[in-house]
């Protein structure tokens, strides 16, 4: 059994730096590469994806990532966990097989962790009494039943750890949660036990640190964003986990970024509800219990953290149809450059509203005015040039479509002074909304597949 693991995050989420993950498996020790993928809307898009054919449904550039990573992690036995298997973690995990095949590997494990994707299921468990209230308006899911496109339960670390008991290297996961894939490997490792309730919110405390990538090493850092070194070359965060449930937050030396106090405490508010009671599928971990202790460059010890026992339901992620969007804009420029572009937002609505075009909500920003703090915004001075950014949502495609067609007139019978229009009218595009519930642990299994080369 070993003290110390060092758990390196790879990724914060689909689309995240891609050269991060190599970064971490060449710039020094490394034992675990945790890489998180989903997001609520990306269920939703993978899911589309598996419609359209049965072999996808996954992360597929993950794949390719793999390849060029194999031979390094092989070599060091560094073990990869990621849930990049979206809803489809079979066919990702044989498509990473067929990788290391035509690299020539052998004796390789790699396991799919699966059973979380419930959108069959659905009408089944409505019938038996499993309501799965929207966790925010109390509504019954029955009422957009017909409108869900995916639903997948957020398992926990337990069914990682088994795949890493079963020798698995390669652990691709389907909506396991982003702290869970780095818990997992403590759990495996210092043997802790299912009620080892502080070590497990240490656990999560650690995974929730990691969960982001370079959001906790200097990357999107209000506090010292100009104190950030070598941010081009950004070193992700590793935690260096112990048996007794000390963390120590660090990255490789040879990278750049930074760790301290302040760049861990903003990621530890990320995402963050009731700091007592973080929860999730094996422990309620209480934040307001963590220690923070400055350990040297670039390294923060975390300790004291406590956990309660967890609750008897999984969380279940659903996304459904809502309509249908779309968003335009115009760029106008010095003198009066906000004037402007309010006077042709002015434009924009009385002709939406001579058309007789109703729309469940119209919303204007001024890019390089209030996108970013809204009310907030002082508009007391001159503004070399402002963007209009007006959106429409609502259920009549075709009324979307006219809106559409709204914007880019502006061009001669509005303001002066404007561009931007060189992409033409813009796109419609369905509405994917969220859909927060509860399900009855016992409900829902997980399910560990492996395969050997």
């Amino acid at each position: 059994m070993k003290d110390m693991i060092r758990i390196g995050s790879g990724q914060g989420y689909w689309g995240d730096w891609q050269e991060a993950p190599w970064l971490q498996v060449t710039s020094g020790p490394l034992d675990y590469l945790v890489m998180d993928y989903l997001a609520e809307v990306t269920m939703s898009i993978m899911q589309k994806q598996k419609a359209r054919d049965p072999n996808l449904g996954y992360a597929k550039d993950f794949v390719p990532l793999m390849e060029r990573l194999l031979p390094v992690i092989t070599e060091k036995n560094i073990k990869v966990i990621a849930n990049a298997g979206g809803v489809n973690p079979i066919a990702c995990m044989h498509a990473v097989k067929a990788k290391a095949e035509k690299l020539g590997l052998r004796g390789l494990k790699i396991a799919a962790v699966y059973g979380d994707d419930i959108v069959d299921r659905l009408q089944e468990l409505i019938a038996s009494g499993h309501t799965m209230k929207n966790m925010d308006t109390g509504e019954e899911l029955s009422t957009i039943l017909d409108r869900v496109s995916s639903a997948n339960v957020y398992f926990g670390a337990q069914p990682v750890v088994e795949a890493l008991r079963q020798g698995a290297q390669i652990v691709i996961c389907g909506r396991v949660t982003d702290t869970g894939i780095s818990l997992a490997p403590m759990i495996h490792e210092f043997g802790w036990r299912a009620d080892d309730w502080n070590k497990l919110a240490a656990g999560v405390i650690g995974g929730h640190i990691n969960e982001c990538g370079a959001q906790s090493t200097g990357g999107n850092f209000l506090a010292g964003w100009e104190e950030v070194p070598d941010m081009d070359r950004i070193g992700f965060p590793i935690v260096e986990a112990y048996t007794n449930g000390q963390l120590v937050i660090t990255k490789h030396e040879s990278l750049g970024g930074l760790v301290d106090l302040r760049s861990v405490k903003e990621q530890l508010l990320y995402e963050l509800g009731n700091p007592k009671e973080y929860i999730t599928p094996d422990v309620v971990a209480d934040f307001t219990t963590i220690q923070l202790e400055q350990d040297g460059p670039n390294r923060v010890k975390v300790t004291g953290i406590e956990g309660r026992p967890f609750t008897e339901f999984y969380k279940v992620s659903v996304s459904y149809f809502d309509g249908y969007t779309c968003i335009g804009g115009l760029t106008y420029g010095w003198p009066d450059a906000l004037k402007k572009a309010q006077k042709a937002d002015e434009v924009i609505r009385k002709r939406l509203q001579n058309l007789g075009l109703a729309f469940e909500e119209v919303h204007t920003e001024y890019l390089g005015y209030n996108a970013t703090h809204g009310p907030l915004s002082p508009a007391d001075h001159e503004f070399n040039e402002v963007k209009l950014s007006i959106g429409a949502r609502g259920y009549d495609r075709e009324a979307l479509e006219r809106f559409s067609r709204e914007i880019v007139p502006l061009v001669l019978t509005g303001p002066p002074t404007v561009t931007g229009f060189g992409e033409g009218r813009p796109r419609v595009r369905e509405i994917v909304a969220y859909w927060p519930a509860l399900l009855k642990k016992e409900v829902v299994q997980p399910k560990t597949t492996i395969i050997e080369i």
